[in-house]
């Protein structure tokens, strides 16, 4: 590293294990001293601060040793509602330059049957392997800093704030999470690769839940605690059937707010709500884990909310993520301008067991 940690942190750590090691509140401390370790930097700046104009090197000297302090803080913060985790398992076989992946599927056939001890009909089992590739995309955020902000800061003596990393840290994670749920960069209506995601794969099965609410209608709004139970349990049955047994339902994606609904009302003849009720009245309820998944409201025909439940395991589905974003080292890319580049390495959400998945619309 460009600065010496022990002394960056006045003591407080001597090496980077023990800084990741710690809590919290032992790292925030860190930090304000690192920060306070740059101000003193940038200090020494102050007579030199017409040169970043002429001389990138200057501005390099300047910029590098606070990038550390700042990019180890931005990527220590976490952001839940663009967390994958619990959705999808994460794929980050490869490296940042990788054009793609080839992989093998294989299912078994064959069964046992009755034969006669002079026969010559020996039933075989046997395998089918099917061969499919999927290709990797450069992505990027980064930022940059005016030289009137480095001329600032070094005539000032204070380091130079987190803030723009930060936001370009948080624009990459929710960039990500678009992806893997939908293929679709954020913002954006339709898919620039051509790609789906997790809750819009057109191979997985999906049908409406039954319209057997208030006026016949399908949304959860017009249905008792009884026919909501039915509806999530006839989604998490599916998987069983579409597999024949060999998949369960580990996971059920809800939009948050229908989410919040079963965690909050209470079943007609019981003292529990409807989640509490599905997770204590069936053998293996326990173990499905409900997450909210905004990406799901209006996600379903029509324009309706969907719900998914699905097998949350590598070989059902996941995410590519070969090169996980990283900022570049900075460079003068104009007489007034430096910047900070950060790439990413995409693959998208392949589905590789759709029919461990269910989609159920209109609730």
């Amino acid at each position: 590293m460009i600065i010496n940690l022990a002394d960056a942190t006045g003591g407080l750590f001597t090496d980077v294990g023990s800084f990741l090691a710690a809590d919290a509140s032992q790292r925030e401390l860190a930090f304000q001293r690192w920060a306070a370790y740059d101000a003193a930097l940038a200090a020494t700046f102050g007579d030199k601060a017409n040169e970043f104009f002429v001389d990138a090197q200057v501005g390099r000297a300047f910029l590098t040793p606070q990038l550390y302090r700042i990019e180890t803080q931005v990527y220590l913060r976490r952001y839940p509602n663009a967390d994958l985790t619990g959705l999808i398992p994460i794929n980050t076989d490869g490296d940042m330059w990788d054009v793609g992946t080839v992989f093998y599927s294989m299912d078994e056939a064959g069964k046992a049957e009755f034969l006669s001890g002079k026969g010559f009909d020996m039933p075989y089992a046997s395998t089918l392997m099917n061969q499919s590739s999927r290709g990797f995309y450069l992505a990027g955020i980064g930022y940059e800093w005016s030289t009137q902000e480095l001329q600032r800061a070094a005539k000032l003596g204070r380091s130079l704030s987190a803030d723009k990393a930060a936001a370009a840290r948080k624009a990459a994670q929710f960039f990500k999470r678009s992806v893997a749920m939908t293929g679709r960069a954020p913002g954006t209506a339709a898919s620039e690769k051509g790609w789906t995601g997790l809750i819009n794969d057109a191979n997985v099965p999906a049908a409406n839940v039954a319209a057997d609410g208030t006026g016949s209608a399908t949304t959860w709004a017009t249905k008792t605690p009884d026919q909501i139970s039915r509806d999530i349990w006839a989604a998490v049955n599916a998987v069983e059937t579409q597999t024949g047994e060999t998949h369960t339902a580990t996971t059920v994606g809800l939009p948050t707010q229908k989410l919040r609904y079963i965690e909050q009302t209470r079943m007609s003849d019981t003292g529990t709500t409807i989640l509490a009720y599905i997770r204590g009245n069936r053998d293996g309820g326990e173990n499905i884990n409900f997450v909210p998944i905004r990406e799901l409201a209006g996600a379903g025909a029509s324009d309706t909310d969907r719900m998914i439940a699905y097998d949350a395991s590598p070989e059902v589905a996941q995410f590519h993520l070969p090169g996980d974003h990283e900022f570049l080292p900075p460079f003068q890319k104009s007489s007034m301008t430096y910047e900070v580049g950060g790439i990413m390495n995409v693959g998208g959400t392949e589905v590789r067991l759709p029919k461990a998945m269910t989609y159920r619309d209109g609730i």
